[in-house]
């Protein structure tokens, strides 16, 4: 159905976007159209990590990976905790009690008691919140009970390309994800009791319950294998689609040092990705300006883009309100908003009904581009808040809930555009698959040749 229309004319606010995630390294979806493009993984990791080589670690590497934080753990498949013998097959829970203690409970009683952290144990994976687990398990009492998992780093990596790669994807970007997975683990670490985190804070890691033939086969074929830069390990960040280009590092993760390895790079087999371009709306003033809270000075007016990076994702911004502005960053803006990516353009689309004629044309030039059906005396004119001169837009009107081209024109510099309808009625323009608000025209009839 056609949306209710304003005799008074209206205004929509679109967001349009490319891309999902932070933009800088390997691009997860690019990765698999370059492997379906007959590239090897050594070739698609050159190609997003700069000036680096495929380098081997040493064996015996371990992760420590956070699975739970906060309130009871129950666990199976453990044959040992802190020195106490275990079932198996029972199934147990840890609680946290006084003096920063953990009690195991077990069949109604409790089975062991000790100070953290405790070490489960067990012939084979446990399980615990949730999912299976190769590797021991750290029980702490903090909060709750926190849960660590702490397994070799290769079993570790098994349970990230699983997570974050689909298995049915072609075997060199698999191996390519693992070399990142990887290279991730041994170069970032949150420090403390644990490494990593088991999601999106550092990178998707499943355990066994995710694992698959082909994933393992990926791993296996790069077993050691990280990203470096002049013979060292670098932190190989990935994400999940780009939108067509990387980013630089210091242009997402604004105000970090720059990384000759993590510069934004072209994306060119990524375009059939899902998230490769999006939109978010369409918002009215009050709508977003409710979005974006406390950044908003009196009443919202726009976001106006300060700096972007390489991509070109924003990397500053100002929120400009009626009573003053607030500058932001761009994955501020991006977090704020909940968008897939900071790679955005904000388009405000007005339209409002107007007498054709000279007072239209002095106004907003009328002219060039316009293609007029008919002869009338009425016209839609506006803004589109981005995009280039001479860009297309439909003008489009309603009939029967369905909405039938009516009319063509073109975005002028400066944004405005206005196009002569052929009839009363309601109309909205379209521009670039973005709907303006549609508005209610009322034509004067146009008096007859010699009238």
């Amino acid at each position: 159905m056609a949306a209710p229309a304003t005799a008074s004319g209206a205004d929509r606010i679109w967001i349009d976007g490319r891309g999902f995630g932070h933009g800088i390294g390997l691009s997860q979806e690019g990765a698999r159209g370059f492997a379906e493009h007959g590239f090897n993984y050594r070739q698609i990791l050159r190609h997003y990590y700069r000036g680096t080589s495929v380098g081997t670690l040493s064996p015996g590497r371990s992760v420590r990976v956070l699975l739970q934080s906060g309130g009871p753990a129950v666990f199976s498949g453990a044959s040992d905790v802190g020195g106490v013998k275990l079932d198996p097959g029972r199934t147990y829970t840890a609680v946290a009690i006084a003096g920063g203690r953990l009690e195991i409970r077990g069949g109604g009683r409790a089975v062991a008691r000790g100070g953290s952290p405790l070490q489960v144990r067990g012939p084979g994976p446990l399980n615990v919140a949730g999912g299976t687990y190769r590797g021991t398990l750290e029980l702490s009492a903090a909060g709750g009970v926190q849960v660590v998992n702490t397994l070799p780093l290769e079993d570790y990596v098994r349970g990230v390309v699983s997570a974050e790669s689909p298995s049915s994807w072609p075997i060199e970007e698999l191996k390519a994800q693992a070399v990142a997975a990887r290279g991730y683990a041994v170069t970032t670490s949150h420090g403390g009791a644990f490494d990593q985190y088991a999601d999106t804070r550092s990178q998707v890691y499943k355990g066994v319950g995710a694992e698959t033939a082909r994933t393992d086969a990926a791993v296996r074929a790069t077993r050691g294998q990280v990203v470096t830069y002049r013979g060292r390990a670098v932190t190989s960040y990935f994400f999940a689609a780009s939108g067509g280009h990387t980013e630089n590092v210091e242009d997402s993760f604004v105000g970090s040092s720059p990384r000759p390895w993590l510069k934004g790079v072209p994306d060119p087999y990524e375009r059939g990705a899902p998230m490769h371009t999006w939109h978010r709306g369409p918002y009215t003033h009050a709508q977003l300006g409710a979005k974006l809270g406390d950044w908003v000075k009196g009443s919202f007016e726009r976001v106006v883009v300060t700096g972007r990076g390489a991509s070109p994702r924003i990397v500053h911004a100002v929120v400009v309100g009626t009573r003053g502005r607030t500058r932001v960053t761009g994955p501020d803006l991006k977090a704020r908003l909940g968008l897939p990516d900071s790679w955005a353009t904000f388009v405000d689309v007005s339209t409002v009904p107007s007498p054709a004629g000279p007072p239209l044309a002095a106004a907003v030039g009328v002219g060039g581009g316009v293609n007029v059906r008919a002869r009338a005396a009425c016209a839609v004119r506006g803004t589109i808040g981005a995009g280039a001169p001479g860009a297309p837009v439909a003008v489009q009107a309603e009939r029967r809930g369905r909405w039938h081209a009516a009319a063509t024109t073109k975005r002028r510099r400066g944004g405005g555009y206005a196009a002569v309808v052929p009839r009363s009625g309601t109309y909205r323009v379209r521009y670039h698959g973005l709907d303006g608000p549609p508005v209610r025209v009322t034509c004067r009839v146009a008096a007859p040749p010699g009238g």
